[in-house]
């Protein structure tokens, strides 16, 4: 059974960080593109920023600079340190997991983020 599970979110005050993290079992996690997207209240769901099996990575223009996207082959977990957060990035944060080469792709059931202005 596949099972992705986020944790980490919670409320901060505008300027403050988070650390979520994502905990996969039941795959191959090191053959699996890792990401994490958001949704806003009435907003579509947006890519937060992806990691390759490599480590390559790659961000939303919106949270370049201020959110890290790591992970941890050993321990099976993709991480997303976010910095200087801001009210516009309150959003339900999910982990996505893409197998490589396969049609394999699983979602997290997702852990909320609110940042108070």
């Amino acid at each position: 059974q596949v099972q992705l599970v986020e944790s980490g979110g919670g409320l901060v005050q505008a300027g403050g960080s988070l650390r979520l993290s994502c905990a996969a079992s039941g795959i191959v996690f090191h053959i699996y593109t890792m990401a994490w997207y958001r949704q806003a209240p009435g907003k579509q769901r947006e890519l937060v920023a992806t990691i390759s099996t490599s480590g390559a990575t790659n961000y939303a223009g919106s949270v370049k600079g201020r959110f890290t996207i790591s992970r941890d082959n050993a321990k099976n977990t993709v991480d997303l340190q976010m910095y200087s957060l801001k009210p516009e990035d309150t959003a339900t944060y999910s982990c996505y997991a893409s197998e490589v080469r396969g049609p394999s792709v699983y979602w997290g059931q997702g852990t909320r983020v609110t940042v108070s202005s």
